[in-house]
């Protein structure tokens, strides 16, 4: 067997186990539903995954160890993973194969060529590390002050190391890059020393909006799959919706129509999980290359389908090479082969980058995070609208984790989860946040399968118990992820005269967070009702002016003011001219012929408690007002975050 045909095979094992895996993870009893398949696999195998919540938190959540292996094969390999495990790289490979199948080899080998734009990944990848770093170099100037001998000096080594090794690999003179590392290490230990106490400098975790693994993850879950179910194939067992999911759909096609053009476009030149195998991967064990420097033929056949780019004719570029072997099925004098030792016509190691461009790439991830949050959108300028799932950490620790790979958005079984656009600024793009409005109920309180899902913990995994605050949760009670609160001038029994309960029907909370007052209002009439003969239960009016059986729910009263006996009647029956009231409160005296008749109607006007409101938005989805709900969950009183709590904490106890 071909080792090609074997990469194919392997290519095509993995893709379908990552459909399954899209498929299965849905709520329900059916054999192909969540059956305890390791759905977030791909996942943990990311190692731009595990380096990024690893820098972002310090720790590693068990599950992304998985990245480690990836990391370790990366180093005896190469980038094994983009040409035989990658689904999103296999997507990119075929289309591309489509794309040019019909051209010339002359034409194929133009567009495998190496192109200067290949570096842009390398770029993007600075940046989002960058970004990801302000959390490790501020923890690191606060603990300076308490351990300078040995934590501060620990935590400048590490920043030097690491801004040397990047400066390193583009420039032959150790001397400058020695001497860039400090400028840049000392430059952002200072500003860090010095802003320590703000809210600006703090670690945000970006990865997710470009590295390829959550990228399929988010256009599969929440575009094809919705999209296939609505065309007929039942997955889910409603339609599924999300807002604004436009925008992934178009990316995702962007993504595999480019390859028509340049095959492998997205891997070449704007992947960051590529850029990072492909620095682990330089200093490979096992790397394609020559047994001779000249190639006696020079046709360039090996780079008509070099899915890398990576000059296998030349000086082979290790970092870009994805291990795809057409170069060896291709090669006509079998002289290039996978080896222990260099290719023999030389190697080109280092990443085409320069280094004001490496500059320029670490300021910006520098002041990327910074400058999004000069909103003070973490601080009082919070936004009241944006609520997570339950079990979300607080914003500033969600969005160290969160990497927006839609997974809670895929296994909410009431399908109120949602991508975030602007609620959350762009900081926060594309992570989870609930909206009501859409779906088939709010969220359930005896459903906690966001945060079992949720591959980094930026959802953390909670029990039945602590969710509904009972047995070891009871002193603390329910898990609040906002607060309902009634807008009155949108509310039916509030604003308009009209009798509903909804809201109070369904809150699921016991005893109920939302609870009615009576009150009987005088129903507006545009003309007056006059008596024109009566008894004791009757009443006949002037006139046909009443709608009949109208007022005989059981919620409407009448009542004949300047009687001495005026109580409200209940209204039994009615046609187009009289009234019936019930025999158990007759009138002592029948009304007088003239006298001026209201009509009442009992209104139940819903109230929330606040301390026994948990946001779950049942109340919101049910409500019968259309468009802007009457009534409306906001993220006030929240577990996450105490700063959020409508009430002032009671004074302790001496």
């Amino acid at each position: 067997m071909k080792i090609t045909t074997a990469r194919r095979i392997s290519q095509c094992f993995f893709l379908i186990l990552f459909l399954w895996f899209c498929i299965v993870t849905t709520l329900g009893e059916s054999w192909w539903q969540l059956r305890g398949w390791p759905v977030n696999l791909f996942l943990q195998l990311d190692p731009l995954v595990c380096l990024g919540t690893l820098l972002t938190t310090y720790s590693i959540f068990r599950g992304l160890l998985w990245g480690v292996l990836t990391i370790c094969l990366t180093i005896l390999l190469g980038r094994f993973f983009c040409g035989w495990l990658c689904p999103l790289g296999t997507i990119n490979q075929f289309v591309g194969y489509l794309g040019r199948r019909k051209k010339s080899a002359l034409q194929k080998t133009a567009a495998n060529r190496y192109r200067a734009g290949q570096s842009v990944k390398y770029w993007i990848l600075t940046v989002i590390l960058t970004a990801a770093l302000w959390d490790l170099v501020v923890s690191g100037s606060r603990r300076l002050s308490k351990h300078p001998a040995a934590f501060g000096i620990l935590i400048l080594a590490i920043l030097l190391g690491l801004v040397f090794l990047a400066l390193r690999r583009i420039t032959s003179q150790p001397k400058r890059a020695i001497g860039a590392g400090l400028v840049i290490a000392g430059v952002g230990f200072l500003i860090s020393v010095v802003f320590s106490d703000s809210r600006l400098l703090s670690a945000s975790l970006q990865t997710g909006l470009l590295d390829p693994l959550p990228l399929l993850y988010r256009s599969l879950n929440l575009v094809l799959l919705p999209f296939a179910d609505g065309s007929g194939i039942k997955i889910f067992s409603s339609p599924r919706f999300y807002d604004g999911v436009w925008l992934i759909g178009l990316i995702f096609l962007a993504v595999v129509l480019l390859n028509l053009k340049t095959p492998r476009f997205y891997c070449r030149f704007i992947c960051p999980l590529g850029a990072l195998l492909g620095v682990m991967g330089r200093y490979s064990i096992w790397r394609m290359g020559k047994s001779r420097p000249d190639c006696p033929l020079k046709c360039h056949l090996c780079q008509t389908n070099c899915e890398g780019a990576c000059q296998p004719s030349e000086k082979i570029r290790t970092g870009e090479c994805v291990l795809c072997f057409n170069c060896y099925d291709d090669c006509a004098t079998g002289l290039l082969s996978f080896r222990l030792s260099p290719s023999a016509s030389g190697e080109i190691r280092s990443p085409d980058v320069t280094r004001r461009a490496l500059v320029v790439s670490i300021a910006s991830g520098a002041a990327l995070i910074p400058t999004m949050r000069l909103n003070g959108a973490l601080a009082s300028n919070w936004n009241p609208g944006l609520i997570r799932p339950p079990g979300a950490l607080s914003e500033k620790e969600f969005l160290t984790r969160c990497i927006k790979c839609g997974q809670c958005m895929r296994i909410c079984p009431t399908n109120v989860i949602h991508p975030d656009f602007f609620k959350s600024g762009i900081e926060g793009f594309w992570t989870p946040a609930l909206d009501f409005r859409i779906g088939t109920s709010g969220c359930q309180i005896n459903c906690i399968a966001c945060g079992n899902i949720c591959p980094t913990a930026a959802i953390r995994p909670i029990s039945l118990d602590e969710r509904r605050g009972i047995e070891a949760y009871s002193a603390r009670g329910p898990l609040k992820i906002g607060t309902a609160f009634v807008d009155r001038g949108r509310c039916l029994p509030w604003a308009m005269d009209k009798p509903c309960i909804v809201c109070q029907e369904n809150c699921p909370v016991s005893p109920k967070a939302i609870f009615t007052r009576e009150h009987l209002q005088v129903l507006y009439r545009p003309e007056e009702l006059r008596v024109k003969k009566a008894d004791t239960e009757f009443i006949e009016l002037e006139g046909g002016v009443l709608e009949p059986e109208r007022y005989a729910g059981g919620d409407f009263y009448c009542k004949v003011p300047g009687q001495t006996d005026s109580r409200p009647r209940l209204i039994v029956r009615n046609d187009d001219r009289s009234l019936a009231i019930g025999s158990q409160q007759p009138w002592q005296s029948p009304p007088r012929p003239g006298d001026r008749v209201e009509i009442l109607i009992r209104l139940q006007k819903p109230f929330v408690d606040i301390e026994r409101c948990v946001g779950c938005g049942i109340c919101e989805h049910e409500c019968p007002v259309k468009g802007k709900r009457a009534i409306r969950v906001t993220a006030d009183n929240e577990s996450r975050n105490r700063a959020h709590a409508l009430l002032l904490a009671p004074f302790p106890k001496k």
